[in-house]
């Protein structure tokens, strides 16, 4: 089966539309829209601007993946803020704002191991915390 990528580099045009920023900062401002009333909700009102994204801090753990998450502008964690994770989570910021929600099905294409994610060596493997595997 296809996956959803694949189709907007086969389909002429697809790709520009979906990306072109009148249709991408709409899911965008939506997704952020949607971090703030989770992270909001979960971190009872612990939210702050840092590091060029929204920190929703101390989320219960099971409310995101790994040390923390990104919905658009907010980055949903428990504690884990170190300046080099919120550089990383601010690349996953502008990410966000690039694609919109066209960013879910295409982190997910992208795959789930950190270093062949493009979006996870985008936003820098070391200061997001993972480690390369050994060879």
């Amino acid at each position: 089966m296809q996956s959803w990528a694949d189709a907007t580099t086969r389909v002429p045009g697809l790709r520009s539309v979906l990306l072109h920023p009148v249709v991408a900062r709409p899911g965008y401002w939506f997704a952020t829209g949607v971090g703030l009333l989770w992270g909001g909700i979960l971190s009872l009102g612990r939210l702050s601007s840092d590091g060029g994204v929204i920190v929703a801090r101390k989320c219960p753990k099971w409310a995101f993946g790994r040390g923390g998450t990104t919905l658009g502008a907010v980055y949903l964690t428990h504690d884990n803020v170190s300046a080099d994770v919120l550089e990383h989570e601010a690349v996953h910021r502008a990410q966000w704002k690039k694609y919109g929600l066209a960013f879910i099905p295409l982190y997910i294409a992208a795959g789930a191991p950190a270093h062949t994610n493009r979006f996870e060596v985008e936003a820098g493997l070391a200061k997001g915390g993972y480690r390369r595997p050994p060879k």
